[in-house]
């Protein structure tokens, strides 16, 4: 049996602390017997203003976080995905926001840069302009093979766009990964909704480790947990929860679940209820 692991945590701006959370689930994945681990959007830091985020950015190769990261890797022969935020290399006033495939080894083999940034100003909830402080990333990666099956990363608000994910199915995807970091309101309504909604459009695993609480003392940024991991026929198939605790600490912050990947369940799905488009009709997305 092949599982699959989320883990579930609150990054604030401290780097040291948010290293500290991920090698803890690492080490929970590990011993649960779990083949890779996937952890959310920005778990590196999440910073109180666009200026900390761009101040607080550390390039890959000397970021402590990652390094760290690395390490616990290697030390556990354990793969996985981290969401990170590096300098832009074109502007010293943005940062990227980006995923990376860390391998068993410790390797860094595989880096994806979020296309789709979150500027959203909702009635009764939070005003957030994501590009004030981060660049676009320029292309979908192809998917690449893993311990667990071909992976296609995507991150968050990317989940809103099924041309991402029909194209990365389309090059040959069996998982795809929205790491995230919703806020309450636009998780409530939309969160489960659209991770489904990508998983039975592609029959494809969607594995989506979330951030999830209040990030910091003012508490002005929080996000809405409920990482889950969905299979290709749309069923929840391992789910952390969301809502905070007397302290205001998101509940299973800290935490994993797991999930059996079965790629001969997801070849099932495909062969049973095939999706044969008609693009004599309507464009064929690559």
């Amino acid at each position: 049996m092949t599982l699959a692991a989320i883990g579930q945590i609150r990054s604030t701006s401290s780097m040291q602390h948010n290293l500290h959370q991920c090698t803890l689930l690492i080490e929970k994945a590990s011993a649960a017997g779990a083949s890779a681990l996937f952890l959310p959007e920005a778990s590196d830091y999440i910073a109180s203003s666009a200026s900390q985020t761009i101040s607080l950015a550390q390039p890959i190769s000397s970021s402590p976080f990652v390094l760290g990261l690395q390490a616990a890797a290697k030390h556990h022969s354990f793969p996985l995905s981290v969401g990170i935020h590096e300098p832009s290399p074109h502007s010293p006033q943005k940062v990227t926001n980006t995923l990376l495939w860390i391998s068993a080894s410790g390797e860094i083999t595989h880096r994806y840069d979020k296309l789709h940034l979150f500027d959203v100003d909702i009635a009764g909830g939070p005003t957030l302009r994501e590009s004030a402080s981060v660049e676009r990333g320029p292309r979908i990666e192809d998917p690449f093979p893993t311990p667990l099956g071909k992976l296609g990363m995507l991150i968050c608000f990317d989940l809103r766009f099924p041309e991402a994910s029909l194209a990365l199915r389309h090059r040959g995807a069996q998982i795809l990964t929205y790491p995230s970091a919703f806020t309450v309101p636009t998780g409530k309504a939309h969160w489960a909704t659209l991770l489904r909604a990508r998983a039975i459009e592609t029959q494809s695993y969607v594995v989506a480790a979330a951030q999830v609480g209040f990030h910091n003392e003012e508490k002005t940024r929080r996000s809405y947990g409920h990482s889950m991991i969905i299979d290709p026929w749309g069923k929840v198939v391992a789910e952390l929860g969301g809502e905070e605790d007397e302290e205001g600490r998101g509940l299973d912050e800290g935490e994993i679940a797991v999930a059996e990947i079965d790629l001969g369940y997801l070849e099932k799905t495909r062969r049973e209820v095939p999706l044969l488009r008609r693009t004599d009709v309507y464009p064929e997305i690559l």
